[in-house]
C-alpha cells in the first residue's frame, strides 16, 4: 500500500506561519512494495493546483496570498505501479508586509549609558477587555532585545529568546501566537524584555548596545469576534512600563536574577514611550528554528564540596537552565552556579572567563517552582547555596533550536557510541538560534569556521533546513562589497580585533557560504538554496582570488597567503601563532576545494561558463600547491598532518602523487602513535584521507586510539561533549586553559568542531553516502575495521529513511539495507561485490 509519510510546508509538518510569497511543499512516500517511485503528484493550495514529478520544495505559484489567512494544502500522488495516496495539511500566512498599527515602545525615562554591563530589564503591561465572544486571536510580537509574553499569568507560546538573533540591521523576526483559548473577558498582558544580543553585554570584549541603545517592544493583537468584527490592540503610549519587575537582571553570560517577592500590583508603573528605532530591518514572520525546551535531566549525584556548597552532577554537559521546586521563605536567596567540570571537588569556573553563569532566585513564602527564562548556561555541574538539599528538587532542561533528529549511528564499540552521543550533544548545545562556538564562556558567537567544517555531520544528524536558511540570510546580509564574509555572523563589534570586525576572505571560515549550503544540498536536495547563495559564493571566491594574487606572479598567484588566516587552528602541541603560520597551506587547499565545489554548483544551475572558470581555478590552485608548497617527493618541509590531509581529501593530486602523499601521511600518523595532530581544517577529513587511499587499518587505529590527543581519550576520561582543545583536560588531570599560547584563556569542553568526524561514522562505517542532491541516488558501502562486529546507520534523506546495518557472525558478513521510494541505491559489500537496488528492504551476505 502506498502512503504519504511526511508532508511539509516550508520544512514544517505543522504550525507553519509564513510571509513567503511562494511557500514550498515537500513530501515523502512509503510503500510495502519494492522498486517504487513517484510517477506524478498534484498539489492544491486553496484553489490553486499544480502537477509535478518533484517531491522537494515545490513552490506555490498562484495569485498573491492574503495576509492573516489559513490555507489548506492537499497532495495526491500516484506511483509507477499505479497505486495512489493522499494527505493534507495547512499553513497560515503572517502579515505579508501589512503595515503595523502598533508602535515601537520603550521606557522613555531609562537612559542606558553604562559600559560592559547589560541593561535593566523592562516589564510592560496592558489590560485588555473582551466584551464579545472571541473566535480567533493572533498576537504578532517582536522586540529589540529578547522578550517573553504572558497572558493572564500563562506563558504565551513555548519559545525562548524570541525574536531570535539575526543581523538586526537587515532583518528581524516576529513571532505569531494563537491566543484564542487564553483570552478572557478581562485580560492582563505582560511583556518582559531583556537586553539579549541587541542591547546586552556581548562578546568577550563585553560590548553592549551593539545594535540599539535600549530595548523596544512591538506587539499587535488581532481579535476576531463571533459577530465578524475585528479589534486590533497594538503597543502604544497607553501601555505601562516598569524597571522594577520580578526579573531583576538578565544576561546570557552572567545569568538571571529573579525576585519572586515582587508584586506587580504594588510596584511603580509609568506610561511607555514611543521609541524612534534607528534601525530599519525587514520584519518577517519567524523563518528560523526557534529555541525551545527539550530533554529534562535529573541529578545522577549530589555531593558536598570542600567549600560546603552542594554540587549536583547531571551526567551530561549541555546548554540549558535549571528548574527548581522549592520550599522557601520570603526573602530567602538561593544561588545556582554552573560549570562544565570539577577540580578538587569544586566547580572549575576559570574557563568561563568573565561569564558568571549564575541563576539567583529570591523566594516568596511556601512551595514554588522557578526556571530562568531569559538566559542559558553551558554546564554539567551546578552548585547551590542558600537552601537545604531537602527543600529543593532540582532538575535541568536542555535548550536548543528546534532541529529535528535526522540520523542515528551505533556500533559494538561503546566508546565510539559515546563519541556519537557527544557529537550530537555538542551540536545541540551550540545550535542556540545561531551556530555558536560554545555555550558557556563570554563568547557564544556565530563563528563561521565551526559550522563550515561541521555542516556535513550536522546534515546527517539533524534537519538543519530552517536553522541554516535563517543564518544564511544573515551571511548574505553581512557580506561586504569586496566579497568578504565576517568570521562571526551576525557581525558584532569586538574592539581591537580588526579580523573579526572587518568582513574579509578567510579560508574555511568565509568558505561557509559554499561548504555549508553544499552539505545541505547533498542531504536535502534544495537547489533553490544553491541558487540563492550563488551570488554570495561568487563574490566570496573573487575575494579569495584577489588576496591570493595580490603582488604575486606566475603560479604564486594561486598561493593564498594574505590577509588573515586561522590556519591549523587548535592543532595540539603548538600555539596560536604556529596555527596561523600554517595558513598558506590551509588557505591554498581551501581555495582549490571551494572553487571545485563552486564549479559543480555552477553546472547544476546551468552556468556553463562559470563552471569552466571555477574548474580551471581549482586545477591551477591545486597545481600551485603541489609545485610550491610540497617537495618533489610530495613531502612538506615542516611536516604536519593537515598539510597532507587537505590535498588528499580535496582531490588536488595526480594518481601517483596521491599515492606518495598518502604514504607520507600514514608514516607521520604512525610515528605519532596514531594520535590526532590536526586543527579545525584537517580534522573532518583525516580518516577519509587515510581510509580512501589504501590505509583503512591506519584510519581505524587512529579512530580507536584512546590516549591524549584523540577522540576516544575525551570519551574515556568522562567527556560527554566534544572539546575545543584535544588536551583540554590533560592526562595528569590539569586543565589546559590556554594561558600561555596567545589565546587568552581559550578552552571549552563543549565545542562541536572536532565532532566533524561524525561524517566518517555515517559515510564510511555505516557506508551511507549521497550520490545526488537529496539522496535520489545513494551509495551504501560499509567499511569494516577497528574490531567492530556490527554497526548501524539511519539517515532521513529528502525521500525517506535510508538504513544500513551490518554484522559479522560465524565468518560471514551480513548487510541489511532499507531504501526509500523514488531512490536508487548502489550497494557494495566489503569484498567488492556491487548491486543496484530500487526502494525496499534487502539483506546481502558474503563470506569473510
Amino acid at each position: 500500500m502506498l502512503k504519504i509519510s511526511r508532508l511539509t510546508v516550508e520544512h514544517l509538518s505543522q504550525g507553519c506561519v509564513t510571509d513567503e510569497e511562494q511557500p514550498r511543499v515537500s513530501f515523502q512516500i512509503e510503500s510495502d512494495r519494492q522498486n517504487v517511485s513517484l510517477k506524478k503528484a498534484k498539489i492544491w493550495v486553496g484553489d490553486w493546483s499544480t502537477e509535478t514529478e518533484s517531491q522537494i520544495l515545490v513552490p506555490y505559484t498562484g495569485k498573491k496570498l492574503d495576509p492573516f489567512t489559513e490555507y489548506p494544502v492537499v497532495v495526491k500522488v500516484m506511483d509507477d505501479k499505479g497505486e495512489a495516496a493522499e494527505a493534507a495539511t495547512s499553513f497560515e500566512t503572517g502579515r505579508m508586509g501589512t503595515f503595523w498599527k502598533a508602535e515601537w515602545i520603550t521606557d522613555g525615562e531609562y537612559h542606558f549609558t553604562e559600559k560592559k554591563i547589560s541593561p535593566k530589564t523592562m516589564t510592560f503591561r496592558k489590560k485588555i477587555a473582551c466584551s464579545k465572544k472571541v473566535t480567533k486571536a493572533r498576537m504578532y510580537v517582536t522586540a529589540l532585545g529578547i522578550y517573553e509574553m504572558t497572558l493572564n499569568g500563562e506563558k504565551v507560546g513555548d519559545i525562548y529568546f524570541a525574536p531570535g538573533f539575526t543581523s538586526y540591521r537587515n532583518q528581524l523576526q516576529y513571532q505569531t501566537y494563537d491566543v484564542t483559548a487564553q483570552l478572557q473577558q478581562e485580560n492582563e498582558l505582560i511583556a518582559v524584555v531583556g537586553g539579549g544580543w541587541a542591547v546586552g553585554s556581548f562578546t568577550y570584549k563585553r560590548v553592549n548596545r551593539n545594535y540599539v541603545d535600549r530595548q523596544a517592544l512591538l506587539c499587535e493583537l488581532r481579535i476576531t469576534y463571533e459577530d465578524g468584527t475585528e479589534e486590533i490592540i497594538g503597543t502604544d503610549e497607553s501601555w505601562e512600563v516598569t524597571l522594577d519587575g520580578a526579573v531583576r537582571e538578565t544576561e546570557f553570560y552572567n545569568g538571571e536574577v529573579f525576585d519572586a517577592t515582587v508584586d506587580l500590583e504594588q510596584i511603580s508603573w509609568h506610561k511607555a514611550a514611543k521609541e524612534q528605532v534607528k534601525l530599519q530591518p525587514e520584519i518577517l514572520a519567524q523563518y528560523g528554528a526557534p529555541v525551545k525546551a527539550h530533554e529534562v535531566f535529573h541529578p545522577v549525584s549530589v555531593t558536598k564540596a570542600p567549600s560546603g556548597v552542594l554540587i549536583y552532577d547531571f551526567g551530561q554537559n549541555f546548554a540549558g537552565v535549571v528548574s527548581a521546586k522549592i520550599k522557601g521563605k520570603k526573602g530567602q536567596k538561593i544561588t545556582f552556579r554552573h560549570a562544565e567540570i570539577l577540580m578538587d571537588g569544586e566547580l572549575f569556573t576559570k574557563p568561563l572567563r568573565s561569564a558568571k553563569q549564575e541563576a539567583v532566585y529570591i523566594c516568596r513564602d511556601g512551595e514554588q517552582t522557578w526556571s530562568p527564562r531569559m538566559t542559558y548556561m553551558g554546564f554539567r555541574y551546578v552548585s547551590m547555596e542558600g537552601a537545604a538539599e531537602e527543600d529543593v528538587e532540582l532538575s535541568a532542561i536542555a535548550l536548543y533550536s528546534d532541529v529535528e533528529d535526522n540520523g542515528e549511528f551505533s556500533c559494538t564499540n561503546e566508546l565510539v557510541n559515546k563519541l556519537q552521543s557527544s557529537i550530537r550533544w555538542g551540536a545541540k548545545s551550540n545550535f542556540v538560534d545561531i551556530p555558536t562556538d560554545c555555550p558557556q564562556r563570554d563568547e557564544r558567537m556565530g563563528w563561521t569556521g565551526d559550522i563550515a567544517l561541521f555542516s556535513p555531520t550536522a546534515a546527517y544528524n539533524f534537519d538543519m533546513s530552517r536553522f541554516l536558511e535563517k543564518w544564511f540570510k544573515d551571511v548574505r546580509s553581512e557580506q561586504n562589497k569586496g566579497g568578504g564574509i565576517p568570521v562571526t555572523v551576525p557581525l558584532v563589534v569586538v574592539p581591537g580585533q580588526w579580523e573579526i570586525m572587518i568582513p574579509m576572505a578567510v579560508d574555511h571560515w568565509g568558505d561557509v557560504c559554499i561548504l555549508a549550503p553544499w552539505a545541505e544540498y547533498k542531504m536535502r536536495g534544495d537547489l533553490g538554496l544553491l541558487k540563492t547563495m550563488y551570488p554570495t559564493m561568487k563574490r566570496y571566491m573573487k575575494a579569495c582570488k584577489f588576496w591570493a594574487s595580490l603582488g604575486s606572479v606566475g603560479k604564486h598567484k594561486y598561493i593564498w597567503k594574505l590577509l588573515h588566516h586561522y590556519g591549523d587552528w587548535c592543532a595540539p602541541g603548538i600555539g596560536m601563532w604556529a596555527w596561523m603560520g600554517r595558513g598558506k597551506w590551509t588557505a591554498t587547499a581551501c581555495m582549490s576545494h571551494s572553487s571545485k565545489i563552486l564549479s559543480q554548483i555552477a553546472e547544476l544551475l546551468g552556468e556553463k561558463e562559470d563552471a569552466v572558470y571555477y574548474r580551471n581555478l581549482s586545477e591551477k590552485t591545486a597545481e600551485a600547491y603541489r609545485d610550491l608548497l610540497m617537495e618533489k617527493d610530495c613531502t612538506v618541509k615542516k611536516e604536519f598532518q593537515t598539510a597532507y590531509v587537505l590535498p588528499l581529501y580535496y582531490g588536488m593530486l595526480s594518481k601517483e602523487d596521491k599515492k606518495k602523499t598518502a604514504a607520507h601521511l600514514a608514516r607521520i600518523v604512525r610515528e605519532n602513535d596514531y594520535h590526532i595532530a590536526t586543527g579545525f581544517p584537517g580534522t573532518p577529513y583525516i580518516l577519509f584521507a587515510l581510509a580512501d587511499n589504501g590505509y583503512e587499518e591506519d584510519a581505524f587505529k587512529m579512530l580507536m586510539t584512546d590516549t591524549c590527543p584523540s577522540w576516544l581519550y575525551e570519551m574515556k576520561v568522562g567527556g560527554t561533549t566534544i572539546w575545543e582543545r584535544w588536551d583540554a583536560l590533560r592526562e595528569d588531570g590539569t586543565c589546559n586553559t590556554g594561558d600561555d599560547d596567545g589565546t587568552g584563556g581559550m578552552v571549552s569542553f563543549n565545542h562541536f568542531s572536532y565532532g566533524a568526524v561524525g561524517d566518517f561514522l555515517y559515510r564510511r562505517i555505516a557506508g551511507i553516502e549521497m550520490l545526488s542532491g537529496g539522496g535520489k541516488k545513494v551509495r551504501i558501502a560499509p567499511m569494516v575495521g577497528g574490531g567492530l562486529t556490527q554497526a548501524r546507520g539511519v539517515v532521513n534523506t529528502a525521500y525517506g529513511k535510508v538504513t544500513s546495518e551490518w554484522w559479522i557472525s560465524d565468518g560471514k558478513f551480513t548487510l541489511h539495507v532499507d531504501i526509500p521510494c523514488s531512490t536508487t541505491a548502489i550497494v557494495k559489500l566489503p569484498g567488492g561485490e556491487e548491486k543496484k537496488f530500487g526502494s525496499g528492504s534487502y539483506t546481502l551476505e558474503e563470506k569473510l
